[in-house]
């Protein structure tokens, strides 16, 4: 496979493939394990993500790449195998999440700033030989309009270190996706969801263009406009695909090859309708797919359980999944779809 960063990024986004994120942090996967009922451990979160890796449909027809953490890339089957040697075989592209998780951003309350730009040159050099060929870094912009969050200071500060990660990434040969999360836990409605995400890739895009960053070697991984969670209100997918698209077209580059939605909190069926929705409504100058965590996982973390005796259950849940969302990345789902199976 080529090395250049365009045939990568071209690759991420390849037609109705998207990326299975599984780069949550040890916390986080101890929280989705306890929903389960199952320990957290090295052993029990390498089986359960090998479990995903080996599942030969899901990964060799729908998914084109898997976000790790520094844990997993490491980490070997309970074969010997490298669990990296494993995504490649699949023909997925293994890439590493680098940055070092939100902190309080000093004198802005509420507003947080996305750290880990210390050593990530190294850190990069290190996860090349390991075999990562992309990488994300997220940014978290939360919107509380009654404290004034966020802050322009907070936009300019997540958006500058994401430009800063983006051009290390391409100096080191991995393809950075570059991720402005836009929370949708508020209150807020759509319009200021909208408002939020428009001056965040706005600032963006002047960022990585500051940077020298080539654009045609990157992957976008934004939020969709959503109203917030505690808004009390449900978007359609039609309206959630209206607003998202014309966000799109006003402020990302036609350069960027490809642009891979991030579940955000979504439940599982209402991502993938959502993402069918925006495909719906097409042409775009961009391939518009998911790099979904939990809108993956649930359902296989579910029927797998921890026991080595629903690995096949946990395989055929991720599978179904994984189709939907790849029906979804064509504009070809319908909702019967998932009551068929």
């Amino acid at each position: 496979m080529s090395e250049r960063l365009e045939d990568i990024a071209a690759a991420i986004v390849a037609n109705g493939k998207g990326l299975l994120a599984a780069d949550e942090s040890s916390g986080t996967i101890k929280k989705r394990f306890d929903v389960i009922g199952v320990e957290s451990t090295a052993d029990s979160r390498r089986d359960y993500r090998e479990m995903m890796f080996r599942t030969k449909d899901a990964m060799t027809r729908y998914i084109s790449g898997v976000i790790l953490y520094d844990e997993t890339i490491r980490q070997k089957a309970a074969d010997g195998t490298p669990l990296v040697d494993i995504i490649k075989a699949s023909g997925a592209i293994p890439g590493i999440k680098v940055d070092a998780g939100a902190k309080p951003l000093a004198g802005f309350p509420g507003d947080t700033v996305t750290e880990g730009l210390d050593g990530l040159r190294e850190r990069l050099a290190d996860y090349y030989k390991l075999g990562a060929r992309f990488a994300k870094w997220r940014a978290v912009i939360d919107i509380d309009t009654t404290r004034g969050v966020p802050s322009a200071t907070s936009i300019g500060a997540n958006t500058h270190a994401l430009a800063r990660y983006a051009a290390l990434c391409q100096e080191a040969g991995i393809v950075p996706i570059v991720e402005p999360e836009v929370l949708m836990d508020g209150t807020h409605d759509i319009g200021t969801c909208y408002e939020v995400s428009k001056a965040t890739l706005t600032k963006l895009y002047d960022e990585l263009y500051a940077a020298r960053v080539v654009l045609e070697g990157t992957i976008l991984k934004p939020n969709m406009v959503l109203s917030g969670k505690k808004s009390g209100t449900v978007d359609s997918p039609e309206e959630v695909a209206a607003k998202t698209i014309k966000l799109f077209r006003e402020t990302v580059p036609a350069a960027v090859p490809g642009i891979a939605f991030l579940s955000g909190g979504q439940e599982d069926e209402e991502a993938t309708a959502n993402l069918n929705a925006i495909n719906a409504i097409g042409p775009h100058p961009w391939k518009l797919t998911f790099s979904y965590g939990r809108a993956l996982q649930a359902a296989p973390q579910k029927a797998w359980s921890g026991k080595a005796s629903n690995v096949a259950a946990g395989q055929a849940a991720f599978t179904h999944r994984a189709h939907m969302n790849h029906l979804a990345a064509l504009g070809k789902w319908k909702a019967s779809l998932e009551q068929a199976a």
